[in-house]
């Protein structure tokens, strides 16, 4: 029988498995480190593409946010005018009552009264006079109680002057009002 040698065949064989074992390792590590890199460039281009976004929002956050200052000076801003405006109204409204209210000391001050001094702080009025009797106090709160720019009467001091018989010093503390007011009193008295 002949004598085959099927060592060198062998080897060769197993140089060859081993040749392509290499080969197929170092293309998977080659392949494997390509995909590792493509995914990492694509995570770090989505990191610097959400970076933009939050830079661009935070613009727009600050934007916003100082436009919302603007807004809240203009709200203050705004406030304050309306009300300069109230009162402004309130004082073109009030400008005619002071009229009023001197036309009616004259219409209710009765004879015998002499009035020296009439003082107002805000709707409290305080009337200082001098009165021929007491009957005459009497009837000019009367008077004023009637009256549709004065209301609630009260008598805070009456005296005798020395020396004479019949003439007094009074103070009456009254309140400034309109007849719309006095009306409204009224109303609000009667229904309950």
């Amino acid at each position: 029988m002949a004598h085959i040698n099927l060592l060198p065949w062998r080897e060769e064989q197993r140089q060859e498995q081993t040749r392509q074992f290499a080969t197929i390792t170092v293309l998977s590590l080659l392949l494997t480190a390509a995909l590792v890199f493509m995914v990492h460039v694509t995570f770090d281009n989505q990191i610097t593409h959400q970076k933009q976004r939050n830079t661009m929002l935070q613009n727009e956050i600050n934007t916003l946010d100082a436009s919302l200052k603007q807004i809240a000076t203009l709200e203050e801003t705004k406030d304050q005018l309306l009300s300069r405006m109230d009162i402004i109204q309130s004082l073109q409204q009030q400008r005619p009552q002071i009229v009023r209210l001197f036309d009616d000391f004259v219409r209710t001050v009765p004879e015998g009264i002499y009035l020296s001094t009439i003082e107002q702080k805000g709707e409290q009025l305080t009337i200082k006079g001098v009165a021929e009797s007491n009957g005459r106090v009497s009837a000019y709160m009367r008077n004023i109680d009637a009256s549709d720019w004065m209301a609630t009467p009260k008598l805070k001091v009456i005296q005798t002057r020395k020396g004479t018989l019949r003439s007094s010093d009074f103070t009456i503390l009254t309140s400034q009002t309109s007849p719309d007011a006095k009306r409204e009193n009224r109303i609000a008295g009667d229904e309950s």
